[in-house]
């Protein structure tokens, strides 16, 4: 049940967290047990091995996140004396902007959004990833009206193409002309958020809509858009979560309690997707049918950062360079921590594939 996984998460675990990474030296750090079960002596030796501020600042999409719903990290963190802020973005370039300027802390983004952020010269590291399942992709795509006479990809061909430039979209958008044998320069980029641009697609004044959920399920449950084409098997490593390198470095503890509470809600999450459903719906002010097509293909667990995974990460930036749309080339790795430090920050639970 939903209350006893709740109830789990109010203990406070010490573990030893081994982080080993292919091609690199495996490091491991062992963090200090907490020797008291007063919370004042939990909170004095926890703050003195990796936790160095009292509010953790986190930011979230306008899609919303079941973390933030469940309240999972209040509990957890509670004990610690930290306090958690949320602050909601309509989409993961917002979201980059705002931490870029030092507003929050740490935050769940597209594949694409932390490129452009580093690229703006943020201060910016991957701390975790989002695990890849079988349904992955399927809840982005490429639409069109109803009515509309396009019904390929190639018909895209000199259309004005809406999405949020900087966001995931713009990467799918990419890669889905290359498929099509089309170039950038084939179609007219008109950039929009999702929440501006959905009234606008509904009204039939945008003839291609690049979007993802809950906005894709919503105008194909209500409005029978088509799907030209979905996310699924378009080449990307999937979604990161990014935080400052200040805040990633001087609260290893902080990070790693975060991503392993984020990785159990999300091992429930998946395990009770009609659940999920129920609690989000409301909170987003969703229908529960359309909801329950967002969480049937939403996914909700982290994966540590590997080296292969931050190869195609790169391989991404440089085709937005090699386009002409990143204004710089960039290093991946110079957005990435020392292996001591994922050490130190990474659950042992998100680095297995089960």
């Amino acid at each position: 049940m939903f209350s006893n996984y709740i109830k789990t998460n109010l203990t406070v675990i010490r573990k030893v967290a081994l982080f080993a990474m292919p091609g690199f030296i495996a490091l491991s750090a062992t963090l200090i047990s907490c020797t008291s079960t007063s919370p004042k002596a939990e909170k004095t030796e926890t703050q003195a091995t990796g936790i160095k501020t009292k509010v953790v600042r986190l930011g979230y999409q306008s899609s919303g996140d079941i973390v933030r719903v469940t309240g999972v990290l209040e509990k957890r963190l509670q004990p610690l004396g930290i306090k958690v802020e949320w602050s909601q973005f309509a989409q993961g370039p917002q979201l980059m902007e705002a931490m870029n300027v030092g507003k929050i802390d740490l935050g769940s983004v597209g594949e694409t959004p932390p490129i452009f952020a580093q690229a703006a010269g943020g201060n910016i590291v991957y701390v975790a990833g989002r695990r890849l399942t079988s349904t992955s992709g399927q809840g982005s795509a490429i639409a069109v009206p109803k009515g509309s006479p396009l019904k390929t990809l190639a018909d895209i061909k000199g259309q004005k193409v809406v999405f949020q430039k900087g966001s995931a979209s713009h990467y799918f958008i990419l890669k889905a002309l290359e498929e099509a044998g089309l170039k950038y320069s084939d179609i007219q980029v008109l950039s929009m958020p999702n929440v501006e641009a959905r009234g606008a697609f509904i009204q039939g004044t945008i003839p291609v809509w690049v979007t993802g959920d809950p906005h894709l399920a919503l105008v194909q449950k209500i409005h029978g858009a088509r799907v030209l084409r979905d996310g699924k098997n378009i080449g990307t490593p999937g979604g990161y979560y990014v935080a400052t390198r200040d805040f990633a470095k001087d609260n290893s503890e902080l990070v790693r309690i975060i991503l392993e509470e984020i990785d159990k809600n999300g091992q429930w999450a998946e395990a009770n997707r009609k659940e999920v459903a129920k609690l989000v719906a409301p909170v987003l002010k969703i229908d529960l049918p359309i909801m329950e097509i967002v969480t049937s293909r939403a996914n909700y667990r982290l994966q540590g950062i590997t080296p292969d995974r931050m190869v195609v990460q790169q391989q991404i930036a440089d085709l937005f360079y090699n386009e002409k749309i990143l204004p710089k080339k960039i290093a991946i790795k110079d957005a990435m921590l020392t292996s001591e430090e994922y050490a130190a920050l990474t659950p042992p639970t998100i680095l297995s594939q089960k």
